[in-house]
C-alpha cells in the first residue's frame, strides 16, 4: 500500500502548488499589467537508489512557472503618462536588486528625482539608460515608447525635446516568468546574469493615455479554487484509504 499513499501524496502536493499559484494571482487581480501563471504543474517519477529491489520510484512536483501573455481589460484615463502595452510587449525596469526585468504595468509617473518610475516604484529602462525627465517638464509619449518633454511655459514655438525611449521587448517568441518581486523575466534566467529578452518578430508598441489591468478572471480562478479543493480532499481521503486497507491487511496475518 505504500506506492498507493506516495502516489496519492504526488498528487497533494501538485495540487498544493497550484492551489498556490491560483491563490497569488487571485490577490493580484487589481494590479496592473499582472498576467496570470499557465498553472500547469505535472507529476514526475523518480528513481530511489539504495539497497533493495531496483525498481522504486518516487513521484515529484515538477512546475511550470511561465505566464499567459494574453491581454486584460484596458481602462482609458487620459493620462500622457499611463501606457497599456500591445500584443506581447513588455517594458524594461530595474529590479529592486538592480538587475533588469521586465513589467506590462503602464501607471507611469516621475518621482522627486525626475526619473520615470512604474506605479509600484520601479525605475523605467530607456535604450540608454533610465530616464530623467526635467523638473517642472511636461511629459507626453507616442506609441513607439518616445519620451518627450516640454517647457509648459515655452509656448507653442518651443518644440518638446526627446529625452528617452522605453526599453519595449515583444515577448511572444520568449517565455516568461514570474520573479519573486513580482516583475517578469525569460524563463531559465539565473539570478546575477543578463535577464534582457530578445525581440520577437512583431514591433513592441504601447497605447498612449490607457491601463491594462489584470487578466486575471476572478470568477474562472474561484471555480478552478473549488475544482483544487476538491482534489485536495479526494487525495487525502486516499491515503486514509491506503492506511486502512494496510491496517487491515497486518490484522488478518496475525496468529489467532
Amino acid at each position: 500500500m505504500d506506492a498507493l499513499a506516495n502516489t496519492a501524496a504526488g498528487g497533494i502536493a501538485q495540487t498544493a502548488q497550484l492551489q498556490q499559484m491560483l491563490a497569488n494571482d487571485i490577490a493580484n487581480i487589481s494590479t496592473p499589467g499582472f498576467k496570470k501563471a499557465l498553472s500547469s504543474a505535472t507529476l514526475t517519477a523518480v528513481k530511489i537508489d539504495g539497497p533493495g529491489f531496483d525498481t522504486r520510484f518516487v513521484s515529484t512536483t515538477s512546475n511550470d512557472s511561465s505566464l499567459s501573455l494574453a491581454p486584460g481589460p484596458i481602462s482609458y484615463t487620459g493620462s500622457q503618462l499611463d501606457i497599456a502595452m500591445q500584443g506581447s510587449t513588455v517594458l524594461g525596469v530595474t529590479a529592486p536588486n538592480g538587475d533588469l526585468a521586465f513589467t506590462r504595468r503602464g501607471d507611469l509617473q516621475v518621482n522627486s528625482a525626475g526619473q520615470l518610475q512604474t506605479g509600484a516604484g520601479d525605475l523605467v529602462q530607456g535604450m540608454s539608460g533610465l530616464i530623467t525627465v526635467p523638473a517642472g517638464a511636461e511629459v507626453t509619449l507616442t506609441g513607439d515608447g518616445s519620451v518627450f518633454a516640454s517647457n509648459p511655459n515655452g509656448g507653442p514655438n518651443v518644440p518638446p525635446v526627446l529625452v528617452g525611449r522605453l526599453l519595449l521587448r515583444d515577448a511572444s517568441t520568449t517565455p516568461i516568468m514570474l520573479r519573486g518581486d513580482g516583475l517578469f523575466t525569460p524563463v531559465g534566467a539565473q539570478p546575477g546574469t543578463p535577464a534582457d529578452i530578445t525581440n520577437g518578430p512583431n514591433a513592441p508598441s504601447v497605447s498612449v493615455g490607457a491601463i491594462e489591468n489584470s487578466n486575471v478572471s476572478i470568477s474562472e480562478s474561484i471555480v478552478k479554487m473549488i475544482a483544487l479543493s476538491r482534489s485536495f480532499e479526494a487525495g487525502v481521503k486516499l491515503i486514509k484509504e491506503a492506511k486502512d486497507l494496510d491496517a487491515s491487511g497486518a490484522s488478518m496475518m496475525k496468529l489467532s
